[in-house]
Protein backbone atom coordinates (compact mmCIF):
# COMPACT_ATOMS: atom_id res chain seq x y z
CA UNK A 1 0.00 0.00 0.00
CA UNK A 2 1.56 3.70 -1.05
CA UNK A 3 1.04 4.87 2.51
CA UNK A 4 3.53 2.38 3.84
CA UNK A 5 6.43 3.56 1.27
CA UNK A 6 9.27 4.84 2.71
CA UNK A 7 9.62 7.22 -0.44
CA UNK A 8 6.49 9.13 0.73
CA UNK A 9 6.06 11.87 3.23
CA UNK A 10 3.07 11.25 5.60
CA UNK A 11 0.95 14.13 6.84
CA UNK A 12 -1.61 13.56 9.69
CA UNK A 13 -3.32 14.99 12.69
CA UNK A 14 -4.06 13.07 15.93
CA UNK A 15 -6.01 16.02 16.86
CA UNK A 16 -6.95 19.58 15.88
CA UNK A 17 -9.21 18.71 13.10
CA UNK A 18 -13.18 18.86 13.62
CA UNK A 19 -12.67 20.77 17.14
CA UNK A 20 -10.99 23.84 18.28
CA UNK A 21 -8.22 22.36 20.63
CA UNK A 22 -6.28 19.15 20.94
CA UNK A 23 -3.76 20.01 18.24
CA UNK A 24 -1.09 17.54 17.45
CA UNK A 25 0.53 17.19 13.79
CA UNK A 26 2.58 14.41 12.95
CA UNK A 27 4.77 14.17 9.71
CA UNK A 28 6.57 10.55 8.75
CA UNK A 29 8.93 9.89 5.92
CA UNK A 30 10.81 7.09 5.97
CA UNK A 31 12.29 5.51 9.39
CA UNK A 32 11.58 9.15 10.61
CA UNK A 33 8.68 11.13 12.33
CA UNK A 34 8.51 14.65 13.60
CA UNK A 35 5.61 16.01 15.81
CA UNK A 36 4.18 19.76 15.74
CA UNK A 37 2.38 20.27 19.27
CA UNK A 38 0.70 18.49 21.74
CA UNK A 39 -2.35 19.66 23.17
CA UNK A 40 -5.30 19.36 25.08
CA UNK A 41 -8.57 20.32 25.09
CA UNK A 42 -11.01 20.69 28.42
CA UNK A 43 -14.40 18.51 28.66
CA UNK A 44 -17.40 19.45 27.71
CA UNK A 45 -20.39 19.35 30.01
CA UNK A 46 -21.13 15.68 28.33
CA UNK A 47 -17.65 14.14 30.11
CA UNK A 48 -18.55 13.84 33.25
CA UNK A 49 -15.76 13.95 35.62
CA UNK A 50 -13.24 13.95 33.11
CA UNK A 51 -10.24 16.94 33.01
CA UNK A 52 -8.92 17.21 30.29
CA UNK A 53 -9.21 15.38 26.95
CA UNK A 54 -5.62 14.59 24.99
CA UNK A 55 -4.86 12.91 21.60
CA UNK A 56 -4.66 9.00 21.27
CA UNK A 57 -1.17 7.96 20.98
CA UNK A 58 -1.72 4.72 19.76
CA UNK A 59 0.12 5.18 16.62
CA UNK A 60 3.31 6.92 17.82
CA UNK A 61 3.56 4.02 20.81
CA UNK A 62 3.69 1.41 18.07
CA UNK A 63 6.16 3.77 15.77
CA UNK A 64 7.86 4.50 19.23
CA UNK A 65 11.74 4.65 17.56
CA UNK A 66 11.00 6.29 14.63
CA UNK A 67 10.45 9.88 17.01
CA UNK A 68 12.72 12.16 16.39
CA UNK A 69 11.46 15.40 18.04
CA UNK A 70 8.24 17.65 18.73
CA UNK A 71 8.22 21.54 17.68
CA UNK A 72 6.03 23.50 19.50
CA UNK A 73 4.73 26.78 17.94
CA UNK A 74 3.27 28.56 20.95
CA UNK A 75 2.76 27.75 24.94
CA UNK A 76 -1.01 27.89 24.67
CA UNK A 77 -2.68 24.56 26.52
CA UNK A 78 -4.49 23.67 23.18
CA UNK A 79 -0.52 23.11 22.07
CA UNK A 80 1.40 21.85 24.94
CA UNK A 81 -1.47 20.71 27.31
CA UNK A 82 -0.13 17.20 26.29
CA UNK A 83 3.56 17.16 27.12
CA UNK A 84 3.68 15.98 30.33
CA UNK A 85 1.46 13.09 29.25
CA UNK A 86 3.02 12.17 26.27
CA UNK A 87 6.53 12.31 27.74
CA UNK A 88 4.90 9.42 30.67
CA UNK A 89 3.70 7.51 27.44
CA UNK A 90 6.60 7.75 25.06
CA UNK A 91 10.25 8.28 24.59
CA UNK A 92 11.00 11.87 22.92
CA UNK A 93 14.43 12.46 22.13
CA UNK A 94 13.58 16.52 22.05
CA UNK A 95 11.56 19.07 22.35
CA UNK A 96 12.16 22.54 20.42
CA UNK A 97 10.04 25.25 21.74
CA UNK A 98 9.89 29.38 21.56
CA UNK A 99 11.37 31.02 24.55
CA UNK A 100 7.98 31.59 25.99
CA UNK A 101 6.78 27.81 25.82
CA UNK A 102 9.59 27.00 27.15
CA UNK A 103 8.95 28.97 30.25
CA UNK A 104 5.25 27.36 30.57
CA UNK A 105 6.33 23.88 30.10
CA UNK A 106 9.46 23.74 32.82
CA UNK A 107 6.33 24.70 34.84
CA UNK A 108 4.29 21.89 33.83
CA UNK A 109 7.11 19.74 33.75
CA UNK A 110 7.73 20.43 37.85
CA UNK A 111 4.29 20.58 38.84
CA UNK A 112 4.41 16.67 37.58
CA UNK A 113 8.21 16.65 38.94
CA UNK A 114 9.07 14.71 35.19
CA UNK A 115 12.63 15.31 34.50
CA UNK A 116 13.59 16.15 30.58
CA UNK A 117 16.56 17.52 29.55
CA UNK A 118 16.14 18.07 26.74
CA UNK A 119 13.75 20.91 25.92
CA UNK A 120 15.44 23.14 23.32
CA UNK A 121 14.31 27.14 22.68
CA UNK A 122 14.99 27.74 19.17
CA UNK A 123 14.39 30.92 17.36
CA UNK A 124 13.83 32.03 14.09
CA UNK A 125 16.98 31.90 12.95
CA UNK A 126 17.05 28.17 13.89
CA UNK A 127 17.19 24.97 12.12
CA UNK A 128 16.73 21.14 12.88
CA UNK A 129 18.18 18.89 10.53
CA UNK A 130 17.06 14.83 10.69
CA UNK A 131 17.89 12.52 7.94
CA UNK A 132 14.59 13.33 6.47
CA UNK A 133 13.65 16.76 7.50
CA UNK A 134 15.02 20.04 7.70
CA UNK A 135 12.97 22.52 10.03
CA UNK A 136 12.81 26.03 9.88
CA UNK A 137 11.09 28.79 11.87
CA UNK A 138 9.19 32.08 11.04
CA UNK A 139 7.26 34.55 13.44
CA UNK A 140 4.11 35.17 13.55
CA UNK A 141 1.64 37.85 15.63
CA UNK A 142 -0.75 35.77 17.97
CA UNK A 143 -2.08 36.39 21.79
CA UNK A 144 1.12 35.28 23.03
CA UNK A 145 4.80 36.18 22.42
CA UNK A 146 7.42 33.80 20.74
CA UNK A 147 4.62 32.52 17.95
CA UNK A 148 6.22 30.86 15.19
CA UNK A 149 5.01 28.98 12.09
CA UNK A 150 6.78 26.01 10.95
CA UNK A 151 8.47 25.04 7.61
CA UNK A 152 9.34 21.50 6.94
CA UNK A 153 11.19 20.33 3.66
CA UNK A 154 11.60 17.03 2.24
CA UNK A 155 12.69 15.39 -0.66
CA UNK A 156 9.16 15.07 -1.47
CA UNK A 157 8.35 18.95 -1.29
CA UNK A 158 7.51 21.24 1.91
CA UNK A 159 4.84 21.53 4.38
CA UNK A 160 4.33 24.69 5.98
CA UNK A 161 2.41 25.10 9.31
CA UNK A 162 1.01 28.74 10.32
CA UNK A 163 0.34 27.49 14.11
CA UNK A 164 -2.41 30.29 15.41
CA UNK A 165 -1.53 33.51 13.75
CA UNK A 166 -3.34 36.59 13.17
CA UNK A 167 -1.92 39.55 10.65
CA UNK A 168 -1.67 42.82 13.23
CA UNK A 169 0.14 45.68 11.50
CA UNK A 170 0.44 47.41 14.40
CA UNK A 171 0.90 44.78 17.33
CA UNK A 172 1.83 45.29 21.13
CA UNK A 173 4.12 42.91 21.00
CA UNK A 174 6.76 41.58 17.73
CA UNK A 175 5.54 41.76 14.32
CA UNK A 176 4.88 38.97 12.25
CA UNK A 177 7.89 38.09 9.57
CA UNK A 178 5.87 38.49 6.10
CA UNK A 179 9.22 38.66 4.39
CA UNK A 180 10.08 35.46 5.50
CA UNK A 181 7.08 34.21 4.45
CA UNK A 182 7.00 35.77 1.12
CA UNK A 183 10.31 34.29 0.55
CA UNK A 184 8.91 30.76 1.40
CA UNK A 185 6.55 31.08 -1.26
CA UNK A 186 9.10 32.03 -3.81
CA UNK A 187 10.92 29.04 -3.45
CA UNK A 188 7.79 27.12 -3.74
CA UNK A 189 5.25 25.30 -0.81
CA UNK A 190 3.86 21.86 -1.61
CA UNK A 191 1.53 22.12 1.49
CA UNK A 192 0.00 24.76 4.02
CA UNK A 193 -1.63 23.43 7.05
CA UNK A 194 -3.41 26.99 8.14
CA UNK A 195 -5.27 27.86 10.92
CA UNK A 196 -9.01 27.82 10.76
CA UNK A 197 -10.43 29.00 14.16
CA UNK A 198 -11.64 32.68 12.88
CA UNK A 199 -12.17 31.49 9.07
CA UNK A 200 -16.23 32.29 9.63
CA UNK A 201 -15.15 35.84 10.39
CA UNK A 202 -15.11 38.54 7.41
CA UNK A 203 -12.58 40.93 7.14
CA UNK A 204 -9.71 41.59 9.15
CA UNK A 205 -9.33 41.09 12.74
CA UNK A 206 -8.98 44.38 14.97
CA UNK A 207 -5.49 45.39 16.02
CA UNK A 208 -4.55 44.73 19.59
CA UNK A 209 -3.27 48.27 19.78
CA UNK A 210 -7.14 49.51 19.44
CA UNK A 211 -7.79 47.37 22.69
CA UNK A 212 -5.07 48.84 24.51
CA UNK A 213 -6.48 52.59 23.69
CA UNK A 214 -9.96 51.02 25.12
CA UNK A 215 -8.17 49.83 28.40
CA UNK A 216 -6.29 53.00 29.16
CA UNK A 217 -9.28 55.18 28.38
CA UNK A 218 -11.03 52.82 31.06
CA UNK A 219 -8.40 52.88 33.80
CA UNK A 220 -7.33 56.75 33.50
CA UNK A 221 -11.07 57.97 33.14
CA UNK A 222 -12.17 55.34 36.30
CA UNK A 223 -12.26 57.10 39.58
CA UNK A 224 -13.44 53.52 41.58
CA UNK A 225 -11.61 49.96 41.50
CA UNK A 226 -11.28 48.29 38.01
CA UNK A 227 -11.64 44.61 37.65
CA UNK A 228 -10.39 43.20 34.32
CA UNK A 229 -11.38 39.42 33.27
CA UNK A 230 -9.14 38.25 30.67
CA UNK A 231 -7.36 34.80 29.75
CA UNK A 232 -4.33 34.15 31.25
CA UNK A 233 -2.71 32.90 28.65
CA UNK A 234 -2.86 35.50 26.34
CA UNK A 235 -0.23 37.46 27.58
CA UNK A 236 0.12 40.56 25.19
CA UNK A 237 -3.51 41.49 26.61
CA UNK A 238 -1.72 40.88 30.43
CA UNK A 239 1.42 43.02 29.62
CA UNK A 240 -0.26 46.34 28.23
CA UNK A 241 -2.97 45.98 31.51
CA UNK A 242 0.36 46.21 33.19
CA UNK A 243 2.08 48.96 31.67
CA UNK A 244 -1.21 51.12 31.26
CA UNK A 245 -1.98 50.76 35.42
CA UNK A 246 1.95 51.89 35.36
CA UNK A 247 0.72 54.93 33.61
CA UNK A 248 -2.22 55.61 35.09
CA UNK A 249 -1.08 55.07 38.80
CA UNK A 250 -2.54 51.67 39.45
CA UNK A 251 -1.18 49.01 41.60
CA UNK A 252 -2.61 45.11 40.18
CA UNK A 253 -3.46 42.15 42.22
CA UNK A 254 -4.07 38.47 40.59
CA UNK A 255 -6.50 36.29 41.29
CA UNK A 256 -6.44 33.19 40.13
CA UNK A 257 -3.32 30.36 39.71
CA UNK A 258 -2.87 30.39 35.73
CA UNK A 259 -2.96 33.83 36.38
CA UNK A 260 -0.18 34.07 38.48
CA UNK A 261 1.61 31.62 36.85
CA UNK A 262 1.52 32.94 33.81
CA UNK A 263 2.45 36.73 34.71
CA UNK A 264 5.87 35.17 36.90
CA UNK A 265 6.58 33.10 33.60
CA UNK A 266 6.19 36.80 31.52
CA UNK A 267 8.07 38.46 34.13
CA UNK A 268 11.07 35.82 33.99
CA UNK A 269 11.14 35.98 30.19
CA UNK A 270 11.04 39.87 30.17
CA UNK A 271 7.89 40.28 28.44
CA UNK A 272 6.20 42.14 31.19
CA UNK A 273 8.42 44.71 33.06
CA UNK A 274 7.49 46.84 36.12
CA UNK A 275 7.60 43.88 38.68
CA UNK A 276 7.24 46.87 41.80
CA UNK A 277 3.43 47.07 40.93
CA UNK A 278 2.03 43.80 41.78
CA UNK A 279 0.95 43.82 45.08
CA UNK A 280 -1.10 41.50 47.59
CA UNK A 281 -5.15 41.27 47.52
CA UNK A 282 -4.53 42.46 51.42
CA UNK A 283 -3.06 45.07 49.97
CA UNK A 284 -5.04 45.77 47.34
CA UNK A 285 -8.03 46.04 50.34
CA UNK A 286 -6.25 48.78 52.00
CA UNK A 287 -5.38 51.23 48.99
CA UNK A 288 -7.67 53.97 47.59
CA UNK A 289 -9.89 51.90 44.77
CA UNK A 290 -8.63 54.59 42.03
CA UNK A 291 -5.30 53.05 42.41
CA UNK A 292 -6.19 49.41 42.37
CA UNK A 293 -6.42 47.28 39.56
CA UNK A 294 -7.89 43.59 40.44
CA UNK A 295 -6.67 41.48 37.35
CA UNK A 296 -8.26 38.12 37.52
CA UNK A 297 -9.76 34.34 35.63
CA UNK A 298 -12.86 33.62 34.60
CA UNK A 299 -13.95 35.40 31.94
CA UNK A 300 -16.42 31.96 30.74
CA UNK A 301 -18.34 31.97 33.67
CA UNK A 302 -16.32 29.04 35.00
CA UNK A 303 -17.64 28.42 38.28
CA UNK A 304 -14.71 28.21 40.91
CA UNK A 305 -12.99 31.11 38.67
CA UNK A 306 -11.85 34.40 40.78
CA UNK A 307 -14.64 36.27 38.79
CA UNK A 308 -17.36 33.72 39.29
CA UNK A 309 -16.62 33.96 43.21
CA UNK A 310 -16.46 37.50 43.00
CA UNK A 311 -19.80 37.81 41.64
CA UNK A 312 -21.82 35.16 43.88
CA UNK A 313 -20.02 37.19 47.01
CA UNK A 314 -17.98 34.32 47.88
CA UNK A 315 -14.43 34.90 47.46
CA UNK A 316 -12.41 35.02 51.02
CA UNK A 317 -10.23 38.01 49.46
CA UNK A 318 -12.27 40.35 47.75
CA UNK A 319 -16.02 41.78 48.35
CA UNK A 320 -17.87 43.91 45.61
CA UNK A 321 -18.20 47.33 46.00
CA UNK A 322 -21.01 49.20 44.69
CA UNK A 323 -18.79 51.80 41.75
CA UNK A 324 -16.28 49.08 40.64
CA UNK A 325 -15.85 48.61 36.98
CA UNK A 326 -15.50 45.22 35.84
CA UNK A 327 -14.35 44.73 32.38
CA UNK A 328 -14.76 41.36 30.42
CA UNK A 329 -11.29 41.54 28.20
CA UNK A 330 -12.08 38.79 26.28
CA UNK A 331 -14.52 36.61 23.91
CA UNK A 332 -17.35 33.70 24.61
CA UNK A 333 -16.07 30.65 23.37
CA UNK A 334 -19.00 28.48 21.61
CA UNK A 335 -21.26 26.92 24.56
CA UNK A 336 -20.25 28.84 27.36
CA UNK A 337 -22.48 31.79 26.66
CA UNK A 338 -24.79 31.09 29.71
CA UNK A 339 -22.72 30.50 32.36
CA UNK A 340 -20.91 34.28 31.25
CA UNK A 341 -24.73 35.82 31.15
CA UNK A 342 -25.02 34.46 34.40
CA UNK A 343 -21.94 35.95 35.70
CA UNK A 344 -22.58 39.38 34.36
CA UNK A 345 -26.17 39.76 35.77
CA UNK A 346 -25.35 38.64 39.38
CA UNK A 347 -22.57 41.95 38.85
CA UNK A 348 -24.96 44.15 37.71
CA UNK A 349 -27.38 42.56 40.42
CA UNK A 350 -24.11 44.26 42.65
CA UNK A 351 -24.34 47.40 41.31
CA UNK A 352 -21.35 47.70 40.07
CA UNK A 353 -20.72 48.54 36.17
CA UNK A 354 -19.80 46.03 33.47
CA UNK A 355 -17.72 46.63 30.20
CA UNK A 356 -18.02 43.83 27.54
CA UNK A 357 -16.88 43.77 23.59
CA UNK A 358 -19.25 45.81 21.37
CA UNK A 359 -18.94 47.83 18.85
CA UNK A 360 -18.61 50.69 21.33
CA UNK A 361 -16.39 49.51 23.40
CA UNK A 362 -12.74 47.66 21.91
CA UNK A 363 -11.96 45.44 25.19
CA UNK A 364 -11.00 42.13 22.90
CA UNK A 365 -9.62 41.36 20.02
CA UNK A 366 -9.49 37.55 18.26
CA UNK A 367 -5.30 35.95 18.53
CA UNK A 368 -6.42 34.21 15.35
CA UNK A 369 -6.80 35.32 11.44
CA UNK A 370 -10.75 36.78 9.60
CA UNK A 371 -11.05 35.11 6.52
CA UNK A 372 -8.71 38.19 5.01
CA UNK A 373 -5.87 37.46 7.01
CA UNK A 374 -6.38 33.96 5.79
CA UNK A 375 -6.57 34.98 1.62
CA UNK A 376 -2.87 36.74 2.74
CA UNK A 377 -1.13 33.87 4.18
CA UNK A 378 -2.09 31.90 1.03
CA UNK A 379 -0.81 34.76 -1.29
CA UNK A 380 2.76 34.60 0.69
CA UNK A 381 3.12 31.15 0.76
CA UNK A 382 1.40 30.16 -2.56
CA UNK A 383 0.65 26.78 -1.68
CA UNK A 384 0.01 24.02 -4.33
CA UNK A 385 -2.38 22.31 -1.97
CA UNK A 386 -3.98 23.72 1.67
CA UNK A 387 -5.10 21.56 4.38
CA UNK A 388 -7.24 23.77 6.88
CA UNK A 389 -6.39 22.97 10.27
CA UNK A 390 -7.60 24.20 14.30
CA UNK A 391 -11.32 24.22 13.61
CA UNK A 392 -14.42 22.69 13.40
CA UNK A 393 -15.60 20.97 10.69
CA UNK A 394 -17.76 23.93 9.32
CA UNK A 395 -14.63 26.18 10.08
CA UNK A 396 -12.46 23.89 7.48
CA UNK A 397 -15.16 23.86 5.38
CA UNK A 398 -14.93 27.85 4.92
CA UNK A 399 -11.40 27.78 4.93
CA UNK A 400 -10.76 25.99 2.16
CA UNK A 401 -13.34 27.83 0.36
CA UNK A 402 -11.32 30.87 0.95
CA UNK A 403 -8.39 28.68 -0.79
CA UNK A 404 -10.72 28.12 -3.48
CA UNK A 405 -11.49 31.90 -3.79
CA UNK A 406 -7.41 32.53 -3.55
CA UNK A 407 -6.99 30.18 -7.02
CA UNK A 408 -6.14 26.54 -4.93
CA UNK A 409 -7.87 23.98 -7.00
CA UNK A 410 -10.67 22.38 -5.21
CA UNK A 411 -8.93 18.84 -5.39
CA UNK A 412 -6.03 20.72 -4.28
CA UNK A 413 -8.05 21.29 -0.86
CA UNK A 414 -8.54 18.87 1.93
CA UNK A 415 -10.66 18.47 4.26
CA UNK A 416 -10.02 16.01 6.79
CA UNK A 417 -10.60 14.04 10.27
CA UNK A 418 -8.03 13.39 12.78
CA UNK A 419 -6.50 10.47 11.40
CA UNK A 420 -6.70 10.87 7.79
CA UNK A 421 -3.59 10.42 6.48
CA UNK A 422 -2.12 12.33 3.22
CA UNK A 423 0.75 10.68 1.53
CA UNK A 424 3.09 13.76 -0.71
CA UNK A 425 5.64 12.25 -3.18
CA UNK A 426 7.68 14.15 -5.77
CA UNK A 427 5.61 16.97 -5.08
CA UNK A 428 1.82 15.79 -5.34
CA UNK A 429 -0.59 14.67 -2.65
CA UNK A 430 -3.30 12.65 -2.22
CA UNK A 431 -4.90 11.14 0.63
CA UNK A 432 -3.80 7.40 2.12
CA UNK A 433 -5.54 5.64 4.36
CA UNK A 434 -5.83 6.25 8.14
CA UNK A 435 -4.12 5.63 11.69
CA UNK A 436 -5.77 5.24 14.78
CA UNK A 437 -6.62 8.62 16.39
CA UNK A 438 -9.26 9.65 19.06
CA UNK A 439 -10.09 10.80 22.58
CA UNK A 440 -7.88 9.97 25.32
CA UNK A 441 -9.46 11.03 28.91
CA UNK A 442 -7.92 12.04 31.68
CA UNK A 443 -9.49 11.44 34.79
CA UNK A 444 -8.01 12.44 38.25
CA UNK A 445 -4.96 10.56 38.29
CA UNK A 446 -6.16 8.07 35.60
CA UNK A 447 -5.14 8.24 31.94
CA UNK A 448 -7.43 6.54 29.38
CA UNK A 449 -8.67 4.08 31.82
CA UNK A 450 -12.49 5.73 31.94
CA UNK A 451 -13.98 4.12 28.65
CA UNK A 452 -17.15 4.53 26.96
CA UNK A 453 -18.87 2.39 29.34
CA UNK A 454 -17.44 4.45 32.47
CA UNK A 455 -19.01 7.77 30.79
CA UNK A 456 -22.07 6.07 29.62
CA UNK A 457 -23.29 5.64 33.49
CA UNK A 458 -22.00 8.33 34.48
CA UNK A 459 -24.47 10.00 32.08
CA UNK A 460 -26.98 8.03 33.13
CA UNK A 461 -26.26 8.43 36.69
CA UNK A 462 -26.95 12.51 35.57
CA UNK A 463 -29.76 12.07 33.65
CA UNK A 464 -31.93 9.03 35.50
CA UNK A 465 -30.40 8.53 39.04
CA UNK A 466 -29.72 5.01 40.61
CA UNK A 467 -30.62 2.86 42.48
CA UNK A 468 -29.62 0.46 45.22
CA UNK A 469 -31.19 -2.70 46.22
CA UNK A 470 -29.94 -4.37 49.42
CA UNK A 471 -31.18 -7.83 50.67
CA UNK A 472 -29.23 -10.53 52.52
CA UNK A 473 -30.42 -14.04 51.86
CA UNK A 474 -29.65 -17.85 53.03
CA UNK A 475 -29.37 -19.80 49.96
CA UNK A 476 -28.76 -22.80 51.81
CA UNK A 477 -31.94 -22.61 53.38
CA UNK A 478 -33.70 -20.80 50.34
CA UNK A 479 -34.55 -17.65 51.99
CA UNK A 480 -34.55 -13.91 51.91
CA UNK A 481 -33.27 -12.64 55.62
CA UNK A 482 -35.79 -9.21 56.84
CA UNK A 483 -36.91 -7.14 54.05
CA UNK A 484 -35.22 -5.75 51.17
CA UNK A 485 -33.66 -2.07 51.43
CA UNK A 486 -34.39 0.26 48.51
CA UNK A 487 -32.37 3.70 48.28
CA UNK A 488 -32.39 5.81 45.83
CA UNK A 489 -30.01 9.19 44.76
CA UNK A 490 -30.96 11.25 41.84
CA UNK A 491 -33.98 9.33 40.67
CA UNK A 492 -37.23 10.58 42.61
CA UNK A 493 -37.82 12.46 45.84
CA UNK A 494 -38.27 9.81 48.38
CA UNK A 495 -41.35 11.36 50.31
CA UNK A 496 -43.02 12.25 47.66
CA UNK A 497 -43.09 8.58 46.24
CA UNK A 498 -43.10 6.30 48.71
CA UNK A 499 -45.76 3.78 47.12
CA UNK A 500 -43.77 3.67 44.07
CA UNK A 501 -40.56 2.36 46.17
CA UNK A 502 -42.71 0.30 48.06
CA UNK A 503 -43.27 -1.79 44.18
CA UNK A 504 -39.69 -1.44 44.18
CA UNK A 505 -39.56 -3.45 47.23
CA UNK A 506 -42.22 -5.76 46.25
CA UNK A 507 -40.75 -6.27 43.05
CA UNK A 508 -36.96 -7.03 44.28
CA UNK A 509 -38.47 -9.92 46.66
CA UNK A 510 -40.47 -11.60 44.61
CA UNK A 511 -37.27 -11.28 41.95
CA UNK A 512 -34.90 -12.92 44.58
CA UNK A 513 -37.24 -15.72 46.01
CA UNK A 514 -38.05 -16.64 42.55
CA UNK A 515 -34.33 -17.34 41.60
CA UNK A 516 -33.52 -18.61 45.14
CA UNK A 517 -36.30 -21.26 44.76
CA UNK A 518 -34.48 -22.23 41.25
CA UNK A 519 -31.19 -22.84 42.57
CA UNK A 520 -29.97 -19.70 40.65
CA UNK A 521 -26.68 -18.65 41.51
CA UNK A 522 -25.74 -14.78 42.57
CA UNK A 523 -25.12 -13.18 39.06
CA UNK A 524 -28.87 -14.58 38.11
CA UNK A 525 -30.59 -12.88 41.09
CA UNK A 526 -29.24 -9.73 40.50
CA UNK A 527 -29.80 -9.59 36.44
CA UNK A 528 -33.34 -10.84 37.61
CA UNK A 529 -33.55 -7.37 39.39
CA UNK A 530 -32.14 -5.21 37.28
CA UNK A 531 -34.21 -6.56 34.09
CA UNK A 532 -37.54 -5.97 36.62
CA UNK A 533 -36.91 -3.25 38.23
CA UNK A 534 -35.54 -1.46 34.68
CA UNK A 535 -38.66 -2.23 32.80
CA UNK A 536 -41.18 -1.17 35.85
CA UNK A 537 -39.12 2.15 36.63
CA UNK A 538 -39.02 3.19 32.61
CA UNK A 539 -42.66 1.99 32.78
CA UNK A 540 -43.13 4.31 35.28
CA UNK A 541 -41.41 7.23 35.14
CA UNK A 542 -39.57 7.39 31.59
CA UNK A 543 -36.48 6.81 33.02
CA UNK A 544 -34.08 4.31 33.01
CA UNK A 545 -31.97 4.58 36.43
CA UNK A 546 -28.59 2.81 37.08
CA UNK A 547 -29.81 -0.14 39.04
CA UNK A 548 -26.86 -1.94 41.75
CA UNK A 549 -28.27 -5.20 43.27
CA UNK A 550 -26.12 -5.52 46.65
CA UNK A 551 -26.73 -9.44 47.76
CA UNK A 552 -25.08 -10.93 50.73
CA UNK A 553 -25.40 -14.63 51.71
CA UNK A 554 -25.85 -14.71 55.38
CA UNK A 555 -24.93 -17.99 57.16
CA UNK A 556 -26.72 -19.05 59.92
Amino acid sequence: MKFFEDTDTKIFALGGLGEVGKNMYCMMHGNEIIITDVGITFPGNDLMGIDYVLPDFTFLKKNESKIKAIFITHGHEDHIGGIPFILQALNIPAIYAPNQAVGLIRKKLDEKNIKFKNLITYDDKTKVKTKNFEVSFFRTTHSIPDSHGICITTSNGTIVTTGDFKFDLTPIGTMADLHKMAAIGEKGATLLLSDSTNALSEGFSKSESRVDIALYEILKSTKSRVIIATFASNIYRLKHIVDNCKKTGRKIATFGRSMENNIEISIQGGYIKHKDIFVTPEEANHMPPEKVCLLCTGTQGEPLAALSRIADGTHKQIKLMPDDVVVFSSSAIPGNAINISRTINKLYMKGVKVYTNTSLSDVHTSGHANEEELKLMIRLIKPKYVMPFHGEYRMLKRHADIAQLCGIPKENTFILNNGDVLSMYKGEIKRAGRVEAGDTYVDGNRIGSTGSIVMKDRKIMANDGIIVVIANINMKNKELLGKVNITTRGFVQVNENEELLRELENLSKKAILNKINNQIGFGEIKNEIVSTLSNYTYEKTGRRPIILPVIMDIKK
